[in-house]
């Protein structure tokens, strides 16, 4: 159901200048998913009645990430307070609370934003609330200023006093706003601070001047940290794979060397799956329960079935579709091809654009050659299909059930069905020959070396 007394505002108009990329920060991946929608992703279990999302000219690319989510501009940079205050036409009139938080921010939960919520609404009624955290390094953070548990005021880092600079709660840049104050209250907020911007968080010391209560509450610092470098996108990372190797292990995933398992935002395990050291998740995988999956595994955009074995150093990559009991082995890479119940592939395979029966049996060196340097074409194998040993499939080609294809074939035409296909040249042996080639280049070797005396 939809809260019809929520709006969230992202403010995500930042630069990024720190990350010297040509790409928007926000968009900018965590787990494979650009920072933005792990924070929508929080904030989508609060069913708000609006959510937008406040960008800088010229970051189309952002607004397209957000949809269906509402942006509006914020036509200059003038500082964090400016960019609320772009939202004024879309919230006109909005009476409810409005949760304002930062794109740059990845590892929100929803549980604190509705612990931030909650507090706004705790009787009797703030103002404003805000999450502070305690940071290692308060560093360059804002401080909250709390006076008989009021929050009085946040100082940025830049305009702390001494004493001020000592306090170790920091703001975390998550608010709960009342939404009828909310515009009138920046309306007040200046620009006498070291930067010469309107700050959001002047908000506060608006507020108290006229006696409206504001309260702070504590968020844990690992889920409120923002990403402003590549260093800090690299850290976001770590924290974010920690969370998601975690959650799949208490979901009954065994990870042997978890440190090790790259996961993304969206991987799908099943219980008593078992993922060696070194396998990177791509985004869009769904791993069935019972699987078993080696060192060194790299998939993308793959399904694999219950019971499945998949490597060591397997590659499965987008639209590698695996039924259930499928082994893999060691080196096999498998693109955009439906493998049936129990299909074996156990090494040095490639099979792209392919559809392989139940029971089949893929030998070593096989590969399904499916481009021919102007098209893809399909490879179609039946069921209980036995491919020998350093096979070429040329698509697009058909084997029925049961056919037998001997080793070193290279097939161009269909095989029915319960048919032996065999295509290679006729061996040639000549008894002997071996032994007069040795003594030949015997002889050549002598007669080098006494020219060279």
């Amino acid at each position: 159901m939809t809260d019809p007394q929520l709006a969230v505002l992202i403010l995500a108009a930042g630069q990024g200048t720190r990350m010297n990329s040509a790409l928007p920060k926000v968009l900018h991946r965590i787990a494979h998913r650009p920072m933005i929608q792990h924070v929508l992703a929080a904030v989508a279990p609060l069913a708000p009645a609006r959510t937008i999302v406040v960008v800088a000219p010229g970051m189309e690319a952002v607004a397209e990430a957000v949809a269906p989510a509402e942006t509006v501009v914020q036509v200059a940079a003038r500082g964090t307070g400016h960019a609320a205050i772009s939202a004024r036409p879309a919230l006109q009139g909005f009476a409810g609370d409005v949760l304002v938080l930062y794109g740059d921010a990845p590892l929100i939960t929803t549980g604190t934003l509705r612990a931030v919520l909650a507090e706004r609404r705790r009787a009797p009624a703030a103002a404003a609330v805000v999450a502070g955290m305690r940071p290692t390094d308060p560093g360059l953070y804002g401080r909250l200023v709390i006076r008989d548990g009021v929050l009085e005021a946040i100082v940025e880092a830049s305009d702390c006093t001494p004493a001020e600079a000592a306090i170790e709660f920091c703001n975390a840049g998550i608010w709960a706003i009342e939404g009828a104050l909310l515009f009138d209250l920046l309306a007040e907020v200046g620009t006498n601070n070291a930067k010469g911007e309107h700050y959001l968080t002047d908000l506060v010391a608006v507020a108290r001047r006229r006696g409206l209560p504001c309260r702070a509450v504590e968020a844990p610092a690992a889920e409120t940290v923002g990403v402003n470098s590549r260093a800090e996108l690299a850290e976001a990372e770590a924290l974010m794979q920690r969370r998601l190797r975690a959650a799949a292990m208490a979901s009954g995933v065994t990870l042997i060397d978890p440190d090790t398992v790259y996961l993304s935002a969206d991987t799908r395990i099943g219980r008593d799956t078992v993922v060696g050291p070194f396998v990177v998740f791509g985004p869009g995988c769904s791993i069935g329960a019972g699987v078993e999956i080696p060192a060194f595994c790299h998939m993308i955009g793959a399904s694999i079935g219950d019971g499945a074995s998949i490597g060591p150093f397997a590659r499965l990559r987008p639209g590698a579709d695996l039924a259930e009991n499928v082994h893999i082995g060691n080196f096999v890479e498998v693109k955009n091809s439906r493998l049936g119940p129990g299909v074996k592939a156990n090494h040095l395979s490639y099979l792209g654009d392919s559809t392989v029966g139940g029971g089949s049996n893929i030998g070593a060196g096989t590969i399904t050659c499916n481009y021919d340097g102007f098209e893809k074409h399909r490879t179609e194998i039946g069921e209980r299909v036995f491919i020998g040993t350093n096979t070429a499939l040329v698509a697009p080609v058909k084997i029925g059930d049961g056919a037998f294809i001997g080793a070193g074939s290279v097939i161009t035409e269909d095989v029915p069905a319960d048919a032996l296909a065999v295509e290679r040249a006729p061996q040639v042996t000549k008894p002997g020959r071996a032994a007069e080639m040795r003594a030949r280049r015997a002889g050549k070797g002598a007669k080098r070396r006494r020219g060279q005396s």
